[in-house]
């Protein structure tokens, strides 16, 4: 499996619209295991997204797809600001399951 954490922040007052284009974006993609969109408690224009895909070819490759692109173009204007947090390789847990080899 192959996971990103990456924080977001948004263009002041385009937080709300901006976690509905993300979420919007991302249902039913190929591989994808798990897309978590999560505000910040303490920061109000920062945003947390934490993903788990099969595989980093199986990201790459949805990064190709026209809802995808849709959302981007959507979602750009809206963001001051992102970050990698961290790549990681997920090990499972709570409503992650392990993809069939």
């Amino acid at each position: 499996m192959y996971g990103l954490i990456g924080k977001m922040t948004a263009q002041p007052g385009h937080r709300d619209e901006l976690v509905r284009v993300l979420i919007e974006g991302v249902s039913g993609l190929p591989g994808c295991l798990s897309y978590i969109v999560a505000l910040d408690p303490l920061e109000p224009e920062v945003i947390w997204i934490t993903e788990a895909w099969q595989s980093k070819e199986a990201h790459g490759a949805s990064l190709t797809l026209p809802a995808v692109r849709d959302a981007i173009s959507r979602g750009r204007p809206m963001i001051a600001g992102m970050s990698r947090v961290a790549e990681t390789a997920p090990a499972g847990g709570y409503g992650l399951s392990a993809p069939a080899h």
